[in-house]
């Protein structure tokens, strides 16, 4: 989940060359025997994980499908100007691509729009779809009860901690907090002994999007055991109650006390790469609330090369307020592979689906990808359990995890979110305000019938 931005130059530039590639497709039918697909490429030059991967599979479909062709369309941009680049691209059949890889919280906005592809008459003939977890399957159905994807893999998030500063700061290196309180006790022992180390990052703001909202602002709300964001019986958004309020005044606190990083760097669209790159392996960042791909950046093969990150990292489940049951808290997204609605070669697209989905491929991407699987057959592979430290504590989370409102008005809550986590990091306001004017926001959103409070 990345930062709402203006496109970098060369994101724009990408973008609009991947747009003139359909365009000059010609009408809907294009060439019959082409099967189109776009995907998000990292602003990071030097990552290229999915370029690789899909690299990979084009080779093998383009043998496996005499006389088809793969043609790859990468849109290099943040993830909010991906997702809005893409929704541009569907709309015509002319710039529409066949295949798109579909992050599952824009979902449903998607089909409302009449985006994508229904795929159950394809799902209920492909026997690998047993495989896929329950949960996993529930993020790729829509609220009219079809699936539009295929899922290729899921995340959690927690702490991670650098264990050596710990050491200096006389903190252990098996910390396990048990309340919010005991995290931010120990991000105070950090600033204390520590000066010109930032003690915790807590993503929050506009600039970090929707890393903000997920990593950041709902870890903590649905570790009050308070009101959820949104309430299904009655299919109404809940205003901004206590635990609303309380989740906002730790970001507040982090910010307030300076145990985090100065405002204007926490609200930065780059913070992300910062936090992955800079402050983790440079030893500036003590506690990062962050996700469970991390390491990949740290990989021989990422963007920062980190060899000793297995040894130095820590990491810990974040814990619910008080420490009551569950006692840790967890967040899950995830990507799938859907098929655009104005596809000419709907056959063709799902055949790409099917290979992009093998068991081999399958696991293939989510070892390269530092995911967390949503397959059983990926789950049980030794490739898989042995690709990264730690990838067992993350797949442990996913007993407790929390998914999104994946609903077509949700981006626009997630907005409201960042805007009142904004104003606290700021001092602009405090938790009672901020809230208050969340519930504004979040009437003219989803309407005064579509809002309930708690």
């Amino acid at each position: 989940m990345r930062p709402t931005s203006p496109v970098p130059l060369v994101a724009a530039l990408t973008a609009l060359a991947a747009l003139a590639t359909l365009t000059a497709c010609g009408d809907s039918g294009g060439d019959p025997d082409t099967v189109k697909v776009v995907y998000p490429r990292s602003t990071d030059n030097k990552v290229r994980l999915m370029d690789d991967y899909l690299a990979v599979i084009k080779k093998q479909f383009e043998r496996e499908h005499e006389g088809k062709k793969l043609r790859l369309i990468p849109v290099q941009a943040t993830q909010d100007d991906y997702y809005a680049k893409v929704q541009q691209m569907m709309r015509s059949p002319k710039t529409a691509p066949d295949v798109v890889h579909e992050d599952t919280f824009v979902l449903n906005s998607d089909v409302k729009s009449g985006y994508l592809r229904a795929l159950d008459d394809r799902l209920a003939g492909w026997k690998q779809w047993g495989r896929f977890a329950p949960a996993a399957k529930a993020s790729v159905r829509a609220e009219d009860g079809k699936t539009y994807g295929v899922p290729d893999g899921t995340d959690t998030r927690a702490l991670w901690f650098n264990k050596e500063l710990f050491a200096r700061a006389g903190l252990p290196a098996d910390w396990h907090p048990k309340t919010w309180n005991d995290v931010l006790d120990a991000a105070r022992t950090l600033k204390r002994k520590l000066p010109g180390v930032i003690p915790l990052n807590v993503y929050t703001g506009k600039g970090a999007g929707e890393a903000a909202s997920m990593q950041g602002f709902e870890m903590l709300a649905y570790g009050t055991g308070a009101d959820p964001l949104y309430e299904p019986s009655s299919k109404k958004w809940v205003t901004g109650g206590a635990g609303f309020r309380d989740a906002l005044e730790f970001v507040r606190t982090v910010y307030a006390e300076k145990l985090g990083p100065e405002p204007s760097d926490a609200l930065s669209p780059t913070i992300g790469t910062r936090v992955t790159t800079d402050w983790l392996p440079g030893g500036k960042l003590a506690i990062a609330l962050d996700g469970s791909w991390l390491g990949k950046f740290w990989l021989p093969s990422g963007a920062r090369p980190w060899p000793q990150w297995s040894k130095v990292m820590g990491r810990t489940a974040f814990p619910t307020r008080d420490g009551t049951a569950p006692g840790r808290v967890s967040l899950s997204g995830g990507w799938a592979w859907s098929v655009s609605a104005k596809s000419p070669r709907a056959d063709l697209a799902w055949q790409l689906v099917e290979t992009l989905q093998s068991p081999a491929n399958a696991t293939d991407w989510t070892v390269r990808d530092a995911q967390i699987a949503v397959r059983d057959d990926v789950a049980a592979a030794s490739a898989y359990r042995t690709s990264m430290p730690g990838i067992s504590f993350f797949t442990d989370l996913v007993q407790v995890t929390h998914h999104r409102p994946a609903l077509p008005v949700y981006p626009q809550v997630s907005n409201a979110i960042q805007e009142a986590m904004e104003s606290v990091t700021t001092g602009d306001a405090d938790a009672a305000q901020a809230a208050r004017r969340y519930d504004e926001r979040l009437r003219s959103i989803a309407g005064p019938a579509g809002v309930t409070a708690r």
